[in-house]
């Protein structure tokens, strides 16, 4: 190498070095700061962006569980009043059977409907001012609790309804389940016409949804050529219903069909085929106009009743004589409310089950996460050390190629 002085080459180097050691050595100094080793997007841009997706999983879900548990605390408001209100029942019934006894004067039983009243009153109040968060608790309208991890395919949603609590509403019952009705079709014919060709079946077929039968009459015909005769005719599949296989085997059991029509039926999945089992036969016609398609019910709607009615005159007033019907409302009362309360203890055991599963999963993509971008202090420490003793020996390096060229000098002396 030429000995020059018009660009110090070593120093350069050195310099250039210099810059890479004190980039990474503020980037360990950052990690070492702020305890992230993802301090940038320059830094594992691959990274970033899995961490912060799995931050925003964290975000959602850490609200999910207190989501849950708002309703986790909506629904004991609703159970705990609830306790109250059978309390309440349970004063009425010591009424309504204390009443009943001959033995105690008109001002006696008076005196036990002026509680009784109060009674009824208590348990409306009960179900008009029990709040949760400014909402009312006890209303007809569910109140939906939403657990995500944050994505679209992870949203569940809880609709939990507390039901409606006053004197014409006490506790509710099973209600009344209502199936739905069974929709039928008429399935159209087919027909496929083979042209005389000779050796060739002609074949139909009908195919059917999943889990669906026939029913009603089977209608079919066929038109022979050469020495077939064909025929027609229907079979009667009754009004219950058929499966595919029952309907195949029904239809080759008749005569008119298999011999006369020389026809033939066969399923295969979900597809009924109708064929020729002569090759005289050049056209096969299945009618379909009494075919009923029975497709399966409608999924069932089930209506959530009230419970007793404490607003009707036989059990309105706490008299001798109606202490015996207002007893049995009484203890149908405490059966409702009793049902009331099961289903909404299922709920918050429902809730509480979604409330753990989001802060287990909550606790799992932390893990995840911190593996991705928290600060591993053993490596930066050593990085640390490493481009601090890089950074001194550079500047050493680049002093010594700074004093070099001076000796150049030398030469011209």
């Amino acid at each position: 190498m030429a000995l020059s002085i018009l660009n110090n080459i070593a120093a350069l180097y050195a310099q250039n070095n210099i810059n890479n050691t004190q980039s990474k050595l503020q980037t360990t100094l950052n990690q070492l700061s702020s305890g992230s080793k993802l301090t940038s997007g320059a830094d594992d841009p691959s990274g970033l962006a899995v961490s912060d997706g799995m931050g925003a999983n964290m975000a959602a879900l850490s609200q999910s569980a207190t989501n849950a548990t708002s309703g986790i605390g909506l629904l004991q408001t609703a159970d705990g009043a609830l306790s109250q209100v059978t309390n309440l029942l349970d004063q009425a019934v010591t009424l309504a059977t204390q009443a009943s006894n001959g033995t105690l004067t008109s001002a006696q039983v008076s005196s036990a409907n002026q509680e009784y009243q109060n009674i009824l009153t208590e348990i409306g109040n009960i179900g008009s001012t029990t709040n949760f968060n400014s909402n009312s608790v006890f209303t007809s309208t569910a109140t939906n609790i939403v657990v995500t991890d944050g994505t679209s395919s992870g949203v569940n949603t809880y609709a939990d309804t507390v039901g409606v609590l006053t004197t014409a509403s006490v506790g509710t019952t099973a209600g009344v389940t209502t199936p739905g009705t069974a929709a039928t079709s008429v399935a159209t014919g087919a027909s496929n016409d083979v042209a005389g060709l000779a050796g060739t079946k002609g074949t139909a077929a009908f195919t059917l949804t999943a889990g669906q039968t026939l029913s009603g009459t089977f209608g079919y015909s066929s038109t022979a050529g050469g020495s077939g005769s064909g025929g027609s005719g229907t079979v009667a599949l009754g009004s219950t219903g058929l499966s595919l296989a029952d309907t195949a085997a029904k239809l080759n059991s008749d005569t008119g069909f298999s011999t006369t029509a020389g026809l033939h039926a066969a399923v295969s999945g979900n597809t009924l085929t109708i064929s020729a089992v002569t090759n005289a036969v050049n056209t096969v016609t299945t009618t379909g106009t009494a075919l009923m398609e029975n497709t399966a019910a409608t999924a069932s709607t089930t209506t959530v009743a009230a419970g007793q009615d404490f607003t009707q005159s036989n059990v309105s007033n706490l008299t001798a004589g109606t202490a015996a019907t207002i007893l049995t409302t009484l203890t149908a009362a405490v059966a409702n409310v009793a049902y009331q309360r099961g289903t909404i203890g299922a709920d918050i055991n429902q809730l509480t089950s979604a409330a753990g599963v989001a802060s287990a999963e909550n606790v799992n993509i932390t893990s995840a996460q911190s593996s991705i971008s928290a600060t591993d202090y053993g490596q930066a420490a050593s990085n640390l050390s490493k481009y601090q003793i890089l950074s001194q020996t550079g500047i050493s390096a680049l002093a010594q190629a700074n004093s070099v060229q001076q000796e150049v000098l030398k030469l011209l002396q």
